[in-house]
């Protein structure tokens, strides 16, 4: 096969590549604005469960990791970690080797705001879903498969 031709191929997939990435990120963002109405059962504000998602998935942590996991700034954390400690849903702790570091973990009533939270996303999209025809869920089923692999790559490439 002549270079031109080869180089031609690879231009093409890159810009196939690029209309399906664009075309995923748009319907990504529109569920993910959708499915966040049901966050507001949760009674918190979308900053402070998104913290206290971090908290629950990963960690303990020092408030700093928090924020730079949250991309605020260490005061702006602090003031949500605070409203997060008046509501129960966090504490902090001292770290078992050492006592000088503070760590932020969830409480067994975050973590459970947390799950119902998710549930209930995952209830009004399973409704959704539920009204395609078998064909096309197996198909979403496969592409689900093809993106979680495709982020297990970049996650792997990241961790060596």
């Amino acid at each position: 096969m002549p270079a031109s031709r080869a180089s031609e191929r690879a231009g093409n997939g890159a810009r196939e590549a690029a209309r399906v990435a664009d075309r995923l990120h748009s319907a990504a963002i529109h569920l993910l604005r959708r499915l966040r109405r049901e966050d507001e059962q949760a009674g918190l504000t979308a900053p402070r469960l998104s913290a206290l998602s971090v908290v629950v998935f990963g960690g303990p942590l020092t408030l700093g990791e928090l924020a730079a996991a949250e991309q605020v700034r260490p005061p702006t954390m602090t003031r949500l970690v605070r409203a997060l400690e008046a509501e129960g849903l966090v504490e902090r702790e001292a770290d078992a080797r050492d006592g000088r570091i503070t760590r932020v973990r969830a409480t067994a009533a975050g973590a459970a705001l947390l799950a119902e939270g998710r549930a209930r996303r995952v209830a009004v999209f399973a409704a959704r879903l539920a009204k395609l025809a078998p064909k096309e869920l197996e198909t979403l089923g496969r592409a689900t498969a093809i993106l979680e692999r495709v982020f297990e790559q970049e996650h792997q490439a990241r961790a060596e």
